[in-house]
């Protein structure tokens, strides 16, 4: 199978969203994509290993997309095989009473990986500037100082919440996080597709929701304040990727060598050596452990 290069998916410069690839066009078979993933599985299970040793960083992945982009399934199919204390998924919906007394952030805060973890947001803090950006009357919810109608939320306001985002990230780097953001570009073609799937097979019935046919008459908006996302916060430390996201293995394939080639930059993440003291005492400790 061609080789992924993470730079061909990498935002560095202001980007039309509409023209990117939903689909990478490639000659590889299922079963390739598969087996290529499953080794990628394993190489990420074996490097979280080491960071949970090494315990000085913690990987924060971000994944953003339309309904039915296949967010959940990514999730499963490319985390399932690290240790269950090394991986951590939170999904961030409507929020509750109790988050909406404290701010915008605070529930993604108390969600942050410990380190040595891998935290995935399905949904992230972004919801805040595209969902509340689509349906301002959510931002009333939060009861800011200074604004009582929607009218008052002027444009400034999206900014100074870019801003917010870009210094809460930077913080989260300078601390010991290693940000990786996802971006799954589906089609709406591909969208309808899917949709169709959910009401025409039962067994897929149950993920079927008629909002997510009310959201999708919002698509053109949605897909301008992606890109306004993605032009605002994709930084050298803290990179947005853009995936084509309509072939869900490969989709699935591309995060994977991702994630993996770019935590592979971190030299550093290595076991840590005993302790002079105890390195030298090994033998004992064997000798004493064998004659019990």
């Amino acid at each position: 199978m061609k080789a992924i290069d993470p730079d061909d998916f990498r935002i560095l410069k202001s980007v039309k969203l509409l023209k990117l690839p939903t689909l990478l066009i490639t000659d590889a078979e299922d079963s390739e994509k598969e087996a290529e993933l499953a080794q990628l599985r394993n190489k990420l299970s074996e490097l979280q290993d080491v960071m949970y040793a090494h315990n000085r960083y913690s990987v924060l992945v971000c994944l953003q997309g339309m309904d039915t982009s296949g967010k959940d399934s990514l999730i499963r199919e490319v985390f399932k095989e690290i240790n269950a204390r090394g991986v951590e998924v939170s999904s961030f919906k409507q929020p509750t009473s109790n988050e909406l007394e404290h701010d915008y952030l605070w529930r993604h805060y108390v969600a942050l990986p410990e380190k040595g973890k891998i935290g995935v947001f399905n949904r992230t803090h972004y919801e805040n500037v595209l969902v509340s950006r689509v349906h301002p009357e959510n931002i009333l919810n939060e009861r800011l100082p200074g604004i009582e109608k929607v009218e008052d939320i002027q444009p400034d306001f999206w900014k100074k919440r870019f801003k917010q985002i870009n210094n809460f990230e930077k913080h989260l780097v300078q601390n010991g996080t290693i940000i990786l953001k996802f971006y799954l570009h589906l089609s709406k073609d591909e969208q309808k597709n899917r949709l169709l799937r959910r009401l025409e097979e039962e067994k897929h019935n149950w993920k079927f929701s008629p909002a997510d046919l009310k959201e999708r008459e919002y698509w053109d908006q949605y897909m301008a304040y992606f890109e306004d996302i993605i032009n605002n916060t994709s930084g050298k430390k803290t990179p947005w990727f853009v995936i084509p996201a309509d072939d869900k293995d490969m989709a699935r394939y591309i995060v994977a060598k991702i994630i993996w080639e770019e935590l592979s930059k971190y030299k550093d993440i290595k076991i840590p050596e005993l302790d002079d003291e105890v390195k030298e005492k090994v033998g004992l400790y064997i000798k004493n452990l064998k004659e019990e």
